[in-house]
This record gives C-alpha cells, structure tokens and sequence, in this order.
C-alpha cells in the first residue's frame, strides 16, 4: 500500500501525545510518555523520518515527549529527522494577547525549541489564522526567526484559498523562499482543496501536506451506517467529525471498503492511498497502537 520510497511523504503525527490535540478539555484521552515512545519508537524503525507537532498539543506535552525521544536517538539518524511544530493556536495565548503577534511567536518558538532540544526547527507553520494581527506582523516574526537561524522553513496550517494567496502577496526574496508547506484537512471524505488551492499551491512549488487522512477515524473500517461510535477518536471529539455522519460517507466509506477488498489492502491503508496517489500531496499518520500502524501498510 505505502512503498518504501513513499516513506519520505509521510509525517508521523504527535498530536495525541498527551491529549488529543489542543483543547484543555481532551488531555484525559490522549496517549501516555511509554505508548507515544513506544509508537515513535515504531515510526523510525519503519524508516519514518519526519514528525509533526505543535506547541499546544497536549499543553506542551507533545513537544517534551518528542524532545526526550530525539534525544536518545543516535546524532547520525537525529540528523536525517525533520521536525515540524507549529505556532499561533488561540489555546496557546494569553486571552488579552493575540496568538500570531512577533512578541508570540519569539516567546513560543523559544519554548518549542527548548521543549524539543533543537537549535532549529526544520519546518515552522503558523497553526491556524489570527484575525487580530496582521499577516504583515506574522510574517515579519517568522522573517525574524528565519534571519536568526531558529527556523529553516515555514508553512501554513488550516488555510483557506484566500490566506495562501495572501501569503504568497506578502512574501519575498529567502521569505518566500522558505515558504515550502501548506497543511490542511484532505482525505476521501474532505476534498474541498482540490479545485483551488492544491493546484495553486503546486503551481507555487508548495507541498501540501494533508492532516486526518482517515477523517478522525471514519475511514478505518470499523465504523458502520446507522451506528454511533462507542469508542475511539469518533466518540471522544464526535463534534468534530458530526457533519461527516452522512448517508453520502458511508456510501464511500463502503465503496473503499471494496477496493481495499479487491487489492488485498487495509481499508486505512486504502484511504492512506487514496491521498498518496494526489500530485504533490504528503501526510500525515498518527497510529496509536501496533495494530493501527500496520493496518497502515508501510512497506519495510
């Protein structure tokens, strides 16, 4: 399903390190030190070589957990690692600051670096918008870290069209050389960046990085129509995948469920494929267990 010289287009994930993602609220359901080092652990031996974080994942959890795991790597294949957090998602700000301002952005790349034990981070993304600073600001705070050697690239997460355009206007010359990445929601259930702005962000030379590549969990097989989620990722953050409990999905929910039939695959590793198989598309993956990492299918 994922081959051996695919390997490279593939993240693996950290956001449930700690907690699911950034809400306070979700630190209960996420994973422990031991299993998230145990999958990390997994991930390298799969010959896996890119991890993403963010510095609100599990409250500052995931950056640690990743940081205390890097460190017992050995310094060769620690150099061969690239290493994505983020920056600027509201859980991660003073509610009378803003979460993309230059006096943000310096405090917490500090922190990311120092939680991680680097000296630069490889790829740098702005988390989501910030409709209170201008991107002038942002984008001038990222100049800065790029100038000073704490950044070597930087992305864009949960961009709309109208935010990569505005990206892509404001930058110049080794800014805009670094602007390598955008990561957004794509998987066979969510396509609404394929008419626009993937081709745009190709067109510009920019990766697009596709996070929940199995829509949190629908795409793996075990969920079925007209039946409510009990367990997993589906019923500990149900509102964030409610709008997908449609007739529709489960109409190609089923339909993947035959192809992967027909290929001898995983119905993950079909989905993991579905988005693999888009020009100028990674991913990111994110098992939680030994059987859900080879449900994916990564080829040794």
């Amino acid at each position: 399903m994922i081959q051996a010289n695919e390997r490279d287009r593939i993240f693996f994930g950290c956001g449930n390190f700690g907690g699911l993602g950034s809400p306070p609220e979700n630190r209960d359901k996420g994973d422990s030190a031991e299993q998230a080092l145990a999958m990390l652990d997994k991930a390298r031996d799969a010959g896996l070589t890119r991890f993403d974080t963010a510095n609100t994942y599990g409250g500052g959890a995931s950056e640690t957990i990743l940081g205390q795991w890097l460190a017992r790597q050995d310094a060769n294949l620690r150099a061969r690692f690239q290493i994505a957090t983020k920056v600027g998602n509201p859980h991660g700000c003073p509610p009378d600051d803003r979460p993309l301002s230059r006096t943000q952005i310096a405090y917490h790349l500090d922190q990311s670096l120092r939680r991680l034990g680097l000296e630069q981070i490889g790829l740098y993304y702005l988390h989501e918008c910030d409709p209170k600073t201008p991107l002038e600001e942002t984008l001038e705070g990222l100049d800065r870290a790029l100038m000073a050697g704490k950044i070597a690239s930087f992305g864009i997460s949960n961009a709309t069209l109208a935010d990569l355009k505005a990206a892509l206007s404001l930058t110049s010359g080794k800014l805009r050389q670094a602007f390598s990445h955008v990561q957004n929601e794509f998987n066979l259930l969510v396509q609404r960046d394929r008419a626009d702005l993937m081709p745009l962000a190709r067109n510009e030379g920019i990766t697009y990085v596709a996070f929940s590549p199995l829509a949190g969990g629908l795409l793996s097989g075990k969920y079925r129509r007209d039946v409510a989620p009990q367990s997993g990722r589906m019923n500990d953050v149900r509102a964030m995948y409610e709008h997908l409990l449609t007739p529709q999905s489960f109409d190609a929910i089923e339909a993947l469920g035959r192809r992967a039939a027909a290929q001898g695959w995983s119905v993950p590793g079909a989905a993991l494929r579905f988005v693999l198989d888009e020009p100028n598309v990674d991913l990111i993956i994110a098992p939680r267990t030994d059987a859900q990492f080879a449900a994916y299918g990564i080829a040794g």
